[in-house]
């Protein structure tokens, strides 16, 4: 059986704070999670829900790794913040991919480093 995971992707250029930037990766996964089809999210769950947390230099990184996801067929989605508190609004946080099965997400995110 394949195992499943999510990858969570921050840019390290913004500099959150830890509890924003907790938010923030709540945000992804769970919007990464509904575009995902029902039987991955399934799959996904009955696995452990594992997820990774990764990090990118800046926002064209995330626009990169965004791009190649989504040729892949991978369920994405790009975070942006309201601005009422660390950033201005607007301004993209992260990015999640997945879930998916954790091989196709190590061909894409796996020379990144962890947070």
């Amino acid at each position: 059986m394949a195992e499943y995971k999510q990858c969570i992707v921050v840019r390290d250029d913004l500099k959150l704070s830890k509890g924003k930037l907790a938010v923030q990766v709540a945000h992804a996964a769970v919007q990464a999670y509904e575009f995902a089809g029902k039987d991955v999210r399934e799959a996904w769950k009955e696995g452990g829900q594992k997820k990774v947390v990764l990090r990118v230099s800046t926002l064209n990184d995330l626009f990169e790794l965004k791009e190649i996801a989504r040729k892949h067929g991978l369920p994405t989605a790009l975070i942006q913040d309201a601005g009422l508190t660390e950033v201005p609004p607007g301004t993209i946080t992260v990015l999640g991919i997945g879930p998916a099965q954790a091989e196709e997400l190590h061909r894409i995110t796996g020379h990144l480093k962890l947070l």
